[in-house]
């Protein structure tokens, strides 16, 4: 989830909006659903799944939602640990089979619980998209791909290539492809048709996609109903065939920092699953235990231990954002009320997306809004204002 611009670069954007735009730009979509462990309370969509088609959104239009794959990405791992087939603490070179390690500190072991949480040193100074036959091995081996000031462990940077890693670790230890393990381990279980990169969808939720749009130009998913010709990013030489995949050796294939598709409806059963302490009616996807490390903050901001974003992160767990952190400093409050929070947010492609519970009241949010601009700033938060709207009215 690439986040927001610099506090200048941003109020040259607003500027250059404010002449652009007479009134806010309305996102193209919205789709809104309140929930408890027990069901959903409330649902709300509005606006066009696809411009071309004049297509209506519904509750049960799969999106692209962004950055959000993260915490379905943990969760999977989480079941994984459960199993006794990954281990937080240990050293990922040891399930990948190759040395991953900073340069600048070549003697600090990389484990899932850092890659997890945004404190492996890794960035996302070289791209994290790699194409379908790319050996990560030798692109993490560049120097360029890592934080030479700070060692794991000691600072955090939000940074999509921690889980391309993440999901080559997860495939070198289940021999499986990530997506399929995702599938298995989360998305079935909770009885939802979603998917990485539209490759596991079923037919019928590829024909609804929801289109991603910036300034009401298709970017993301423009497929017309069909699934596109390649899912995931060619080879260098143009081809597409996932059947040249090995297990761990490109684990951004199918994009697991972003690219989970999945409906308003079916994001909120997640929040409901991790609301109800891991179980979706009799159905146990993760121990309490487990929906307990991924709330348990392992980084929270002091004033100078990590990027916050101009306050957009202030603490995180285990692919867990936690709202909102009482600091100086820190803008992490979208609803505006001060009340703790777990879930996560995504960015991606004009979309803005979110999904939100809280154990003090017993209630959640799941939210996405398409073609929303980066310069519709919020009023009281580091979110835009379509987010700020979309989480407080009304409030969960």
């Amino acid at each position: 989830m690439a986040r927001r611009l610099p506090a200048l670069m941003l109020a040259l954007a607003v500027a250059f909006a404010g002449a652009a735009h007479a009134e806010p730009q309305r996102p193209v979509a919205t789709a809104r659903v309140t929930f408890d462990a027990n069901g959903i309370t409330g649902a709300n969509v509005e606006g066009t799944a696809d411009l071309a088609t004049g297509r209506a959104l519904t509750l049960d239009d799969p999106v692209r939602v962004a950055s959000i794959s993260k915490l379905v990405t943990a969760i999977a791992v989480m079941r994984l640990v459960e199993q006794g087939r990954l281990d937080l603490d240990a050293d990922v070179s040891a399930t990948l089979g190759w040395r991953l390690r900073n340069p600048a500190f070549p003697d600090v072991p990389i484990t899932l619980r850092l890659l997890l949480s945004h404190r492996s040193s890794l960035t996302d100074t070289i791209d994290y998209v790699l194409p379908l036959d790319a050996d990560m091995a030798t692109v993490l081996a560049d120097p360029a791909a890592w934080d030479a000031e700070h060692a794991p462990g000691t600072w955090f940077h939000y940074t999509n290539f921690n889980f391309p890693v993440i999901a080559a670790v997860m495939e070198r230890a289940t021999g499986e492809r990530f997506d399929r393990i995702v599938a298995r381990l989360v998305l079935a279980p909770l009885g939802i048709d979603g998917c990485f990169n539209w490759v596991t969808c079923s037919d019928a939720a590829v024909a609804r996609g929801v289109v991603l749009y910036r300034e009401r130009e298709p970017v993301k998913d423009d497929d017309h109903g069909q699934r596109p010709a390649c899912p995931v990013t060619p080879a260098r030489d143009g081809t597409c065939e996932l059947a040249t995949w090995r297990p761990g050796t490109n684990g951004a294939i199918f994009s697991p920092q972003g690219g989970l598709r999945i409906s308003a409806r079916d994001l909120a059963r997640i929040g409901q699953m991790l609301l109800a302490r891991g179980k979706l009616g009799e159905t146990r996807v993760l121990e309490p235990a487990s929906v307990a490390l991924l709330e348990t903050p392992e980084w929270s901001f002091d004033g100078a231990n990590g990027d916050t974003g101009d306050g957009f992160h202030c603490r995180y767990g285990l692919a867990m954002m936690i709202l909102a952190t009482p600091r100086e400093g820190c803008r992490d409050d979208p609803f505006g009320d001060g009340r703790t929070r777990f879930g996560h947010a995504g960015d991606a492609y004009g979309l803005k997306s979110g999904l939100w519970y809280s154990r003090e009241t017993g209630t959640g949010l799941a939210y996405f809004a398409t073609d929303v601009l980066d310069a519709d700033v919020g009023g009281h938060s580091a979110f835009t204002a379509i987010e700020e709207e979309l989480a407080s009215s009304p409030r969960p």
